[in-house]
């Protein structure tokens, strides 16, 4: 079948304008003439803030699935590619629909759930481990996404979200000890010494933006999406990524999903590399710590987030004191 066969049969188009993504990516929902329902997703630099950031097009999902990447996907990990190709500067991809099995922000892991999610990202990690597929984003692109020096460069100050992340990290200054907010500065002015610490760990496909929103569950299957960052690096990446950005959904502890990760991880992590997840975590999302922290409009959201900021400050300080980097 050659590209763009499967929408021959199109009979009916649904603009997906309520889609939580905040890349810029558009989404449509078409139905076939045989009754199936596609979901097909337009990826362009232009319009897509995080893929012109990491390096531009192709979209990194369709190199991986146009290159058989997704196809050594461990059993219990999968994808939604069904087709694939270029259009200009863009990309199109053919996703099938999964409906109300993909997660929302609201939506919450149960401990069982987050186990096995931990599970099934140490199994993509362990099956990938030296041995990522080419053509992924470069990983200091990826890490430094979020730092001043690269939003201000890539004159994108003026989006709404990047706009969030110089206000959390004026913020950060102040929210966190001087021991710790000094030289996670430091690392967003200058993170050559990160990287180098990174490049230096276990490398792995690292999906990249590993969050509920980008998961769905088919039985006990874990369905990945929104491949659109995807690098190579440790696999400690995406789990301090995870952590990150969604320890407030899952009903277990954050040190729970880290001792989930490790234990079936293997080789692909040591405590060393753990201590650089985190670290990268912080210099990725520590805007986003402190801006809810300080800032949220509900107290409720601002203490819970300030108790985050916590954990997230004592893990950075014993990723420094470590000697990682």
């Amino acid at each position: 079948m050659a590209a763009g066969d499967v929408l021959r049969d199109v009979v009916e188009r649904t603009v997906v304008s309520d889609h939580v993504g905040k890349s810029g990516a558009g989404l449509e929902r078409v139905r076939l003439r045989d009754g199936r329902v596609l979901v097909v997703k337009r990826v362009d630099p232009a319009h897509d803030v995080t893929l012109a950031m990491t390096g531009g097009g192709p979209s990194r999902e369709y190199v991986l699935w146009r290159d058989g990447a997704f196809d050594r996907l461990p059993p219990g990990v999968g994808h939604a590619v069904l087709d694939g190709w270029v259009e200009g500067d863009g990309t199109v991809l053919v996703l099938r629909d999964l409906g109300d099995r993909v997660l929302g922000w609201d939506d919450r892991l149960t401990t069982d759930r987050a186990a096995r999610t931990m599970t099934a990202v140490a199994a993509l990690h362990r099956a990938f481990l030296g041995q990522a597929p080419p053509g992924l984003a470069p990983l200091e692109l990826v890490v430094t996404l979020f730092t001043p020096r690269r939003i201000r460069e890539a004159h994108v100050d003026e989006l709404e979200l990047m706009r969030l992340a110089l206000r959390g990290w004026d913020l950060f200054a102040d929210a966190a000890p001087a021991e710790v907010a000094e030289p996670v500065l430091g690392l967003l002015d200058d993170p050559a010494p990160l990287v180098t610490a990174l490049h230096r760990a276990p490398s792995t496909l690292v999906h990249g933006d590993l969050a509920t929103v980008n998961m769905a569950f088919e039985g006990d299957d874990l369905v990945l999406l929104d491949w659109a960052m995807a690098t190579e690096g440790p696999g400690a990446l995406d789990v301090a990524r995870f952590v990150a950005g969604c320890s407030s959904v899952v009903d277990a502890t954050r040190d729970d999903l880290i001792g989930w990760y490790r234990a079936a991880a293997g080789p692909a992590c040591d405590d060393r590399t753990m201590h650089l997840g985190l670290l990268s975590a912080m210099v990725w999302l520590g805007w986003n710590k402190a801006l809810d922290a300080v800032e949220h409009p509900d107290p409720a959201i601002r203490d819970r987030e300030r108790t985050d900021l916590d954990w997230w400050v004592d893990a950075t300080r014993t990723a420094l004191q470590s000697g990682a980097i």
